[in-house]
């Protein structure tokens, strides 16, 4: 048997990308999705939280008179809910993305 030459691997086809198996597929799925429904439900809770009635009663709220006073400030509050509508936001572009029909994802 003649040992491969210079030349032979020179002109060798270059390796392809092998595709994922179906259980890594799987896999990736059921994390995209527990990342959304976690994203979701920590947005309806930064969404609903800092208008209860427990926002004021917690234990930042009494770390001192200044804090208390930016604690319970209405565009503090906005700020958090905003933080909430972004992880909402995500929530809903991850679940998008995981639809067979959304435009990143391929026929199967």
């Amino acid at each position: 048997m003649p040992l491969a030459g210079r030349q032979d691997l020179a002109h060798a086809a270059p390796a392809l990308p092998r595709e994922p198996d179906a259980g890594a597929r799987r896999r990736s799925r059921v994390a995209s999705l527990l990342l959304a429904i976690l994203c979701f439900e920590i947005g309806i809770f930064l969404v609903a939280f800092p208008w209860s009635s427990y926002w004021s009663s917690n234990f930042f709220s009494w770390l001192g008179p200044e804090w208390r006073t930016v604690w319970l400030s209405p565009y503090f509050r906005g700020g958090v809910s905003g933080l909430g509508f972004v992880n909402l936001y995500l929530s809903l572009l991850e679940a998008l993305r995981l639809h067979p029909s959304g435009p990143s994802s391929p026929e199967r």
